[in-house]
């Protein structure tokens, strides 16, 4: 079993995490041809990222040898992605074929549970508006001490 591109040898993968992850490594294994890919750059944090969004400047790239027994381990630059809920792997060309055919794709690296807070929108006052505050009316007292 293996991906393979349609009509050019450009993919693009989406990968989100349940959690955060601390990438510390990538695996590629593909064919011992012209199908494998030559280079894979990697995107961290764009959700539903499309090959319109590849022209950005990526976190890192990597030069990619065969590998069809999956041996080779891409080390990535942990400081880079040491929080990372949704990786985008884009492989924008292969060693000559028309079509890039990958079979395994591995991630090595640490998760943690995610904490993510939604949006909170808070209104605070920098003064009371008195108009806000209605009180009841309050009779002035005077106590004598003597």
């Amino acid at each position: 079993q293996f991906v393979e591109s349609d009509d050019d040898e450009e993919l693009l993968f989406n990968i989100p995490f349940t959690g955060n992850v601390k990438l510390k490594g990538v695996i590629v294994m593909g064919e011992d041809d012209d199908t494998h890919p030559a280079e894979m750059r990697l995107f961290r944090n764009i959700p539903h990222m499309s090959f319109d969004d590849t022209a950005k400047e990526p976190e890192q790239t990597f030069s990619l040898s065969r590998d069809p027994l999956g041996e080779l381990e891409y080390p990535t630059k942990i400081a880079r992605f040491s929080n990372v809920y949704h990786l985008s792997m884009h492989f924008p060309k292969n060693f000559g074929a028309e079509t890039t055919k990958i079979f395994y794709i591995g991630l090595k690296g640490e998760w943690t549970e995610a904490h993510r807070h939604e949006v909170t929108i808070c209104n605070y006052e920098a003064s009371a508006n008195p108009a806000d505050h209605k009180l009841e009316q309050i009779t002035p007292q005077t106590h004598f001490i003597s």
